[in-house]
């Protein structure tokens, strides 16, 4: 699993919000120098998983919804990328023909990986890295 742009950019609206108040689509891009697009898009992932809510009007912008001393790297990253796999083999609908039978000792290695990286990503509060 690479972290990817989106959950790189999740992590710093969570940062920018995290600071208190609403905030504009505008004011989070240009301080945490993300484009527009990628704003708008991260933006309603993270509303849809409750992370984040949004007004409308005038006033509008969005704030965070959840308290950053209970989330953890692994809920914003899954909120915009889903299931974080170390690789594709290790999803639950996709079994690994090399391992067929339990032969693939690479496997084996990338579940142990797969798991560590996973409780790494929920052991830490964001306050803490924020």
């Amino acid at each position: 699993m690479l972290i990817t742009k989106e959950s790189d950019y999740a992590v710093r609206i969570i940062r920018e919000l995290s600071r208190g108040g609403r905030e504009t689509v505008q004011t989070i891009c240009r301080n945490e120098r993300i484009p527009q697009p990628y704003g708008y898009k991260i933006l309603k992932k993270l509303e849809k998983k409750g992370l984040v809510t949004s007004f409308r009007g005038a006033k509008g912008g969005y704030s965070l919804l959840g308290n950053p001393e209970k989330m953890t790297l692994f809920d914003v990253f899954t909120a915009v990328d889903g299931n974080l796999l170390l690789t594709e083999c290790m999803g639950p609908k996709r079994e690994c023909p090399m391992n067929s039978e339990g032969r693939c000792r690479v496997h084996g290695e990338f579940s142990r990986l797969q798991e560590l990286l996973l409780q790494g990503l929920k052991e830490r509060p964001l306050t803490e890295i924020l």
